[in-house]
């Protein structure tokens, strides 16, 4: 098979495994990119493949899609990426990883006091919340560390 070959939807979405709802809002943040059939069906190449992949470890280490989307551009047209180009984009995740184990074996230690929450529903916290004074700062687990938190989803209107 060509890595120019073309999928349609379906076969992209089975291969992926994400929605075809999210392929589409992919192609329309620019992404990735789809060709229409005579019939005005999408269809991808397959190199495809490789940039849906991309984007799951990426969000999955916490870049945001407008973080993607600079490492995406960064990629030939012309090509599809190799080996190289892949290792170049992942560089800097290390140090993010690093950052977000770090985070986690903090909150590892530390769950059986208090998860950060700020809820002050235990009689004895390590990190301690007096007043409720995590409320004044934010929602949630005020005291998650920043690196393990996510923005919750935005709805569309």
């Amino acid at each position: 098979m060509n890595t120019h070959d073309l999928l349609t939807m379906g076969e992209v979405t089975r291969r992926s495994g994400y929605a075809a709802s999210a392929v589409r809002y992919y192609e329309s943040q620019g992404l990735i990119q789809a060709e229409r059939s005579a019939g005005g069906q999408r269809t991808f190449e397959r190199s495809v493949l490789r940039r849906l992949a991309f984007i799951r470890a990426a969000a999955n280490v916490g870049l945001s899609l407008d973080e993607i989307k600079a490492e995406l551009d960064c990629l030939p047209g012309d090509r599809t990426p190799t080996k190289a180009d892949w290792a170049r984009m992942s560089k800097h995740w290390r140090r993010r990883l690093e950052e977000q184990i770090h985070a986690l074996e903090r909150l590892r230690d530390n769950l059986d006091s208090c998860i950060g929450c700020g809820c002050l529903s235990l009689q004895r916290c390590r990190i301690s919340n007096p007043g409720d004074a995590a409320a004044a700062q934010s929602s949630g687990a005020a005291y998650l560390p920043k690196v393990l938190r996510r923005d919750p989803p935005r709805r569309r209107v």
